[in-house]
């Protein structure tokens, strides 16, 4: 069983959806998101899916366009995961730290 943090990435390109965090075969897991917008003076809006393919369509999001002040942050918790599940999360802006933290068993 693993615990702590899960995935981490420092979503520098604009507009990318990138996987933070996939669920390994034959596991579940139950995950914290936290979204950082690192930018001082710039909004930025943040998109947060779970997908079984890296995909994203829109029946997977769970957060789409969230704007995000400058420094702010956006947490989802208590997300239960099947083996396979990815999260994804992509970010208008450059400045943007993503954390994925819980347990698998």
């Amino acid at each position: 069983m693993a615990s702590g943090i899960l995935g981490t990435a420092s979503l520098t390109v604009a507009s990318t959806n990138t996987v933070i965090y996939s669920v390994p075969t034959s596991k579940t897991a139950v995950v914290t998101v936290s979204v950082l917008n690192r930018d001082t003076t710039n909004y930025t809006n943040i998109d947060l899916a779970i997908s079984s393919t890296g995909a994203i369509s829109n029946t997977n999001y769970i957060e789409y366009q969230a704007s995000l002040i400058p420094t702010g942050v956006l947490e989802r918790s208590g997300i239960v995961l099947e083996a396979g599940k990815k999260i994804i999360v992509g970010s208008s802006g450059g400045k943007t730290t993503v954390t994925v933290w819980g347990y698998e068993e």
